[in-house]
């Protein structure tokens, strides 16, 4: 965010002006991101505030190379001319970047445009022409999907979407995976709260859905909300992803209404529980000052083949990026093996379980990563991949989330 002639900003453009003096001209390129006002009750379009902007990059000793015009519409032919005339920059530089209806339709709007082809101009690149075939079957798929699914999320940050903007995109490739749109019904997770929610309830929020996602957080606000969720999900057979604390959750209400446990929670919920199935890392255990303690990053993972976890990466050693403190306690695995739940997926010393299962449940998966933070357009993740695919199998079937 910012704008030229912020005071926050000065230290980087100033950064630029000396980084642009000592290199060689065809080794940098100044794209100047710039707003240009609709005026709609006018109809027109307004080009001072770009020119005025231009200027003030101009005189810290910062030409604009490229313009890049953010607007509610695409500009005339003689509006790009009258920005190029006045800022100083070729008329084929002057590129539109109008509202659309996906950001996946931004690249092939300034393709249409030439913008690469000019990016690659100016540093002198060798490079072949783009073929963005696949792109554009991927942005049809977006615009105009064939089949619908809808899937639930339950978390406590509902009211700021935001918060789950990467699960939200993983949906959105999932969904072009799968040729399908993915809609998300958010739930509140303490709308659910109270072990003594009934099924009248659950089936309101859950409504029409075909699969129920709970996203990781944490602390203790909206969990037995989330537990109730994952009770909903597996008592009527409907696909289930838990991430991170969803994973948790989803061992705290197996524990307590499969393994019999009515006590079963976290560590992190209740220190002093009965049956702390999900409890600290031993290593963790004893320190005091948790800043900076928590298991960050990439980790390897060995999968168990033949489970649904190795089914879905064609794989049995994968990476995952973590971001957790708590996991499940080994001391309870073997009560938990011997109640169905299959831990699919493990540290490499087998002593931190990455993964749950249920392999009499069409799509009961819990993983203690965050799987949505290596999700790509065109390569959705094959958890997301599979959850999808499991939801619309659901559908097909004629299930819903609220059934009894």
């Amino acid at each position: 965010g910012g704008t030229v002639g912020d005071y926050e900003s000065l230290p980087f453009l100033e950064a630029i002006r000396q980084f642009r003096l000592e290199q060689p001209v065809e080794d940098t390129l100044s794209v100047h991101l710039t707003l240009v006002p609709y005026i709609a009750a006018a109809g027109e379009i307004k080009t001072k505030p770009t020119q005025h902007s231009v200027r003030e990059l101009r005189s810290i000793g910062i030409q604009a190379d490229i313009l890049i015009c953010r607007a509610e519409v695409s500009l005339s032919d003689e509006a790009r001319g009258k920005i190029a005339l006045f800022c100083n920059v070729p008329k084929a530089r002057v590129i539109n970047a109008p509202d659309a209806e996906s950001i996946y339709q931004v690249p092939l709007t300034f393709h249409q445009q030439g913008l690469d082809d000019e990016v690659c101009r100016h540093l002198r690149l060798d490079v072949p022409a783009a073929d963005l075939t696949a792109w554009e079957r991927m942005v049809q798929i977006v615009l105009n999907p064939p089949d619908t699914v809808r899937i639930a999320i339950v978390g406590k940050y509902v009211e700021l979407k935001d918060a789950y903007k990467s699960i939200t995109e993983s949906f959105v490739h999932a969904g072009i995976s799968n040729r399908c749109r993915v809609d998300l019904a958010w739930v509140d997770a303490e709308t659910l709260e109270g072990r003594d929610v009934g099924d009248k309830r659950l089936a309101e929020a859950f409504a029409g859905c075909h699969g129920v996602l709970v996203p990781g957080g944490f602390g203790d606000r909206g969990i037995q909300g989330k537990i109730n969720a994952v009770r909903w999900a597996r008592e009527r057979r409907i696909p289930y992803f838990g991430i991170c604390l969803g994973m948790q959750v989803a061992m705290i209400e197996i524990g307590r209404d499969v393994v019999g446990l009515p006590m079963a929670n976290s560590s992190e919920f209740d220190p002093a529980c009965e049956h702390a199935v999900i409890d600290l890392m031993r290593e963790q255990r004893d320190i005091d000052q948790m800043g900076g303690t928590m298991r960050l990053g990439a980790y390897p993972c060995r999968l168990t083949p033949g489970t649904l976890a190795a089914r879905c990466y064609g794989a049995e050693e994968i990476s995952e990026r973590h971001r957790h403190r708590y996991e499940v306690n080994n001391e309870y695995r073997g009560r938990f093996a011997d109640a169905g739940v299959i831990f699919s997926g493990l540290s490499p010393d087998g002593q931190l379980v990455e993964m749950i299962e249920l392999p009499d449940h069409p799509f009961f998966l819990g993983c203690q990563f965050h799987p949505e933070l290596k999700s790509r357009p065109n390569r959705a993740h094959p958890l997301f991949d599979h959850f999808v695919a499991a939801a619309m199998e659901h559908e097909e079937r004629g299930g819903a989330a609220a059934e009894a």
